[in-house]
């Protein structure tokens, strides 16, 4: 009795693990102080999550795989910039999605950026777009084969660790 219980422990365990793999963060902030940490570049979707057909067939078919889960680990911070109409959120989470969907000019939904950014003294965040797609029909293939050239051009430098010179070999 006590193998069975165990066994069904670690496979509800393994299941919640495998589900929450991915970090999508919804404080821009915080994911830009990740993304120049692990020196990657910003995935921000703008998506309308509780209403947008194409939305959730995009989040269906592409961004819920297992392709772009090992994708977005290895090459991106993800950020969901959600405008749901039945969905609570607080007026903070509103405010600066309504202030990044008129940076960035969306129009339409769902819209894939790909930046990088960073948040200057004063507290005000600078983003370097390096372009965008939406629903890509064709599945994750598709989808990653359009995404993967805006990723390979971020070329994110490193932060410097001190200012003592190094020597050459």
């Amino acid at each position: 009795m006590k193998k069975v219980f165990l066994i069904t422990l670690f496979l509800i365990g393994a299941v919640s693990t495998q589900a929450q793999e991915l970090k999508w963060y919804t404080d821009v902030k915080e994911a830009i102080k990740v993304s120049n940490k692990e020196k990657k570049p910003l995935l921000l979707f703008f998506t309308g999550s509780d209403w947008c057909g194409w939305c959730i067939r995009l989040q269906k078919e592409v961004l819920k795989t297992p392709e772009f889960s090992k994708w977005a680990k290895e090459s991106v911070i993800l950020v969901e910039l959600d405008y749901p109409r039945r969905t609570a959120q607080t007026e903070e989470i509103k405010k600066q999605n309504n202030e990044l969907q008129q940076a960035f000019g969306i129009q339409g939904f769902p819209t894939v950026y790909f930046a990088k950014a960073s948040v200057n003294k004063e507290g005000k965040v600078n983003f370097e777009g390096l372009g965008n797609t939406g629903y890509v029909a064709g599945g994750p293939t598709a989808w990653l084969a359009v995404a993967e050239p805006f990723v390979k051009n971020a070329k994110m430098t490193p932060e410097p660790k001190s200012k003592t010179k190094s020597k050459k070999a």
